[in-house]
């Protein structure tokens, strides 16, 4: 799986940004794609996640009812719908692949997008 990220950049405290991820690989289906972040000074976490074949969301509790994720089966692309945008988002932001019948730990990653929330 081959992972290509964009859409970041600086917004305001309460401004919105779509972060996009470009999918490609020969089969999808065994895959959940997710968005994971990196702050400075801290390790990485998730944020969302979805399988491809199946729509069926998952969020960390800190963006939960203001992120959506979501995924474009035809165009192969995976999105991150940001709200509501708090300082406490500002990151680098990265698309990832982890197959669903593995051991959790995410196998491929894009090239992270900085996101940077001014308050």
């Amino acid at each position: 799986v081959q992972l290509q990220a964009s859409g970041g950049g600086l917004v305001q405290t309460g401004g919105s940004l779509r972060l996009s991820c470009a999918v490609s690989g020969r089969t999808l289906s065994p895959w959940i794609m997710g968005w994971l972040r990196q702050a400075p000074g801290k390790a990485r976490e998730f944020v969302a996640s979805i399988p491809w074949n199946i729509n069926h969301a998952a969020y960390a509790d800190s963006v939960k009812g203001r992120f959506t994720i979501s995924r474009d089966r035809v165009k192969n692309m995976l999105y991150l719908a940001m709200d509501s945008l708090k300082p406490e988002d500002t990151a680098v932001y990265y698309c990832a692949a982890r197959h669903r019948a593995g051991d959790g730990s995410w196998s491929f990653w894009g090239q992270g997008t900085q996101v940077t929330v001014s308050s």
